[in-house]
Parts: C-alpha cells; structure tokens; sequence
C-alpha cells in the first residue's frame, strides 16, 4: 500500500523469490474498478495477525467506497507447507479470533472460512463448523490437480483423457457430500455455503488435458456446468490464476487466449440467469483407477448439458458439453413448455485434445457459429466429438 516507490522490497517466503510489492492493493482495486468486479481478497491468518486483518478491511473499504466486501480467511491452512499453518484443533479459535476482529471493523463483511477439498473435507470442516454459522458465510474448497497422474499402470493416453474428463463429474458428488454435512446442523443449513476459491486443471500439455490444450476447455466447461448444478449452495468461484492458467497469454508480442479462455468467454457472454429442469438420456462411463486425487467415478454422461432462461425469459440456451473422444452424437432436444422463432449457436472444438494456441497461430481454435434450424418444441442436433457447444433458443413470443 502507498506510493510505489516508497514500497519495501522482501522475500516472499512462501515461494522463496523476491516480493517487490509492484503490484499491491491499491493495484488490485484499480484492476478490479477496470474490469467490472467485486474485490475478493485473502487475508494473512499463517503469520498475520487479527489486528492487520482488520486494518487491511478498513482501508480496502475506504478506498473502494462501499463496506460488505467478501474477505478469505486464510489460504489452505490445512497444509503443512503454509507458513504458521495451524493444527487441527486449532483453526476454529483462529478462525473465530479473526472474524470477531474482522466483523468490529466491517459487520456487513462477507467472510470465507479455509475450508479442505473436496476429497479429503470430512474432520476438517467439521472442526470449523463447530463455530456455528454467525463466525463465517463460505466454507473454501480447492482442487489443484495434475490430471496425467492416475492410479492405473501405464495407462493408455485415451484412458488418462477420459479420467480427466470424467473429473468434474465427480467434484459435483463430492460437492454435495460437503452441503450434507454442512445441513447436518439445523443451525449452518441455509447460512452457510460453499466457495470453491480455486481450481485448475494441468497437464502437462502433450499427455492430459489441461488448462493450456482443447482437453483444458472440455475439462473447463464440464465443471462450469457442474458449478451451475451446485450454484445454489455453491455461489462463489475462482480459477485458479486469471491471465496465464485463466487462458491469457502473452508470447513474442502477441496476446492470445487459449481453448479454455474461449470456452469461458462462451458462457460468460450467455443471456442466462435462471436455471431449469434438464434431462438427458446419454450413454455413460465408468473410470476406476483414475486421476489419484478422484479415481473411482462412475456414471459419467458423454454428453452434458446444462440449461437456463434468460431474466426476461424469451430466451434459452444450452451449453453442452460433448466428452465422447471419438464420436459425434446426434441428438433430440424436446423442450417443455418452450416453443422456438429463431435460435443460434457457438462451438467450440479441435481434431486433437492436445492442439492449443500459439503465438505463431493465436487463432487456432476457437468459438466458431454454426448453423442450426430450429423451429417449435423439437430440435435436432448433432455435437462434434470433443466439442463444447452454447445454444440460444429465442422463445416464439407469447
């Protein structure tokens, strides 16, 4: 905080490399004003201490103009590697001691308490949630997988591709596992959600999907659908890394987003709001011994789809996703109650799951438009292979 030049250079001790605080709070709050978002910000309860969490809230919310912003409550505490990293009986007294802190300088604070992941969540949050629902809003959860890292020996390429793809799938079980043990207690229910404040899925790039290649985008979109799904107690959601995991790249002068960029540009660009009711009657696969940190996941649909009405509710869009390595499925879609005018479509696919952008060829795959003649309550439709598709449906006006 301050004038830049009078900033105090140090060691970042968690990543052993020099922090020359170019890039500080006032920074973050000028990035945020310039791209339309709400800041969101981490607070220091390794090293740090009550007192300079609440003074940071104060000065954040002097300078943004507006108090009752959202507040982490540590990063993954749960890990031994964080600096001053508390043990298990001890992160709901310094939980409670920050939000008590937090909550005297701001009562209108949105706080999220560390919660673990959703593969290994069970005493952890069950220790936080011991504070009762008054202590924080959010219960965190992250997911930072290597997705070429399976159980199965030597393990075909197509096996590992469809245990990655298999894995937002299998997040959706194990957020819902998580909302029943936070609705165990009738007092947490309905107060206390879910903020999955990082996830990411990496590579490395020529053997897995991962956030760089076509295989990313896939993965990207499965679990934005899965979000949706879950959005009811799931209401925040960060990628982990906004520019360079996030897809935006910079190489020799040229900036450039990759698959999984153009994927979430497909669904943030969407008239959506309210999500409704769809059933789909798809082929599905089972992966046993899969990516270590989820292997077993079964019933998983080749094709996933997602639907919701815009706000005004003359419009419906789909976004589908199509997992099938191999095969293009044609498709019937029956809509309830809904009767189309006109409709429109982007898709997003690639010959390979591991083609991605470059600088040499920025454009190499993205969202193309595609014919689609859709008129009435049926539609017919055929989703290319390894494709994530967004469909809008304009109602017949009534």
């Amino acid at each position: 905080m301050g004038p830049v030049d009078k900033r105090v250079s140090m060691l970042n001790q968690s990543w052993g490399m020099p922090e020359y605080n170019h890039f500080g709070t006032d920074e973050f709050l000028s990035f945020c004003r310039l791209v339309g978002t709400q800041p969101q910000i981490a607070l220091n309860l390794g090293s740090g201490t009550p007192l300079e969490a609440a003074d940071w809230v104060r000065y954040v919310n002097g300078k943004w103009g507006k108090s009752g912003l959202v507040w982490e409550l540590g990063n993954e505490l749960w890990g031994t590697f964080q600096i001053g990293y508390p043990t298990l009986a001890r992160i709901a007294g310094r939980t409670e001691a920050f939000s008590a802190a937090i909550r005297n300088a701001d009562p209108d604070a949105k706080l999220i308490a560390t919660g673990a992941d959703p593969d290994r969540f069970r005493e952890w949050n069950g220790a936080q949630l011991q504070l009762g629902p008054n202590a924080f809003n959010y219960l965190s959860t992250h997911f930072v997988v290597r997705t070429a890292e399976v159980q199965k020996p030597n393990p075909s390429r197509e096996f590992v591709a469809r245990a990655a793809l298999a894995l937002p799938v299998g997040l959706e079980t194990q957020l819902r596992s998580m909302k029943q043990q936070i609705d165990a207690d009738p007092k947490a229910r309905d107060r206390v959600r879910i903020a999955f404040t990082e996830w990411l899925f990496a590579g490395p790039a020529s053997q897995a999907p991962m956030y760089e290649n076509m295989g990313g985008a896939l993965c990207t979109a499965g679990f934005l659908n899965t979000l949706m799904r879950v959005s009811d107690f799931t209401s925040i959601s960060d990628m982990t890394g906004n520019i360079e995991f996030g897809g935006i790249w910079q190489k020799r002068g040229r900036v450039y987003g990759v698959p999984s960029y153009w994927a979430f540009r497909m669904y943030s660009n969407a008239d959506a709001s309210e999500l409704v009711g769809t059933n789909v009657k798809v082929e599905r696969y089972d992966v046993d011994e899969g990516v270590r940190r989820l292997p077993s996941i079964h019933a998983v649909p080749f094709l996933d789809v997602v639907s919701a009405l815009n706000g005004a509710g003359d419009k419906l869009t789909l976004f589908c996703v199509n997992r099938h390595l191999s095969q293009e499925i044609r498709s019937s879609i029956h809509l309830k109650g809904f009767v189309t005018a006109s409709a429109r479509a982007q898709q997003l696919t690639s010959a390979s799951l591991y083609a991605t952008n470059d600088e040499v060829r920025p454009d190499a795959i993205v969202p193309k438009d595609v014919e689609l003649n859709a008129r009435g309550a049926e539609i017919e439709y055929t989703f290319p292979r390894m494709s994530v598709t967004v469909i809008e449906l304009s109602r017949v006006p009534r």
